[in-house]
């Protein structure tokens, strides 16, 4: 499939960070999240998985139809990297690229476990910070981005 959303800069995902931070988040909220994503995928036909993580808990997958296993671990390793830098995945990839610079030689994480690519967002709550990732794998890496974007966007405005 190929990627149908502009790519977008770093500023204007820095700017997407500022914007979409929740007041609060929990499970239910987690739970809310995940099914928007889910109905927007199944609008879209789109083969991806959803996941939702904290640090140390999922509180939130499914596998769409047409996703495979592989999806799930890079769903797992660009969650990773948002957990790892309180940034985008897109973000970080973009600062890296800038740097000339990966994740595995230059920064020492394996990058089996890291994958600076678009498609997994950080859940920031007002006045606490980072406090998960919301992640989607299977579409090109600034469609899953876009993805998350358009649905936190709508959420957030409710």
């Amino acid at each position: 499939m190929n990627a149908t959303s502009p790519m977008p800069t770093a500023a204007e995902i820095a700017q997407q960070e500022d914007a979409l931070v929740f007041s609060h988040f929990d499970e239910e909220t987690a739970i809310a999240l995940g099914l928007a994503l889910v109905s927007e995928a199944r609008t879209m036909a789109a083969p991806v998985v959803v996941d939702i993580r904290t640090p140390d808990r999922t509180l939130f997958h499914a596998a769409l139809p047409g996703s495979a296993p592989d999806n799930d671990h890079w769903a797992r390793r660009k969650s990773n990297v948002v957990l790892r830098k309180h940034r985008a995945s897109m973000l970080v990839g973009l600062q890296f690229a800038a740097a000339e610079k990966t994740v595995g030689a230059d920064l020492g994480l394996d990058p089996m476990d890291y994958a600076a690519h678009g498609g997994s967002f950080p859940i920031r709550v007002a006045g606490t910070g980072v406090v998960g990732a919301v992640t989607v794998s299977g579409l090109a890496s600034e469609d899953d981005h876009a993805m998350i974007v358009r649905v936190l966007e709508t959420m957030l405005a409710g």
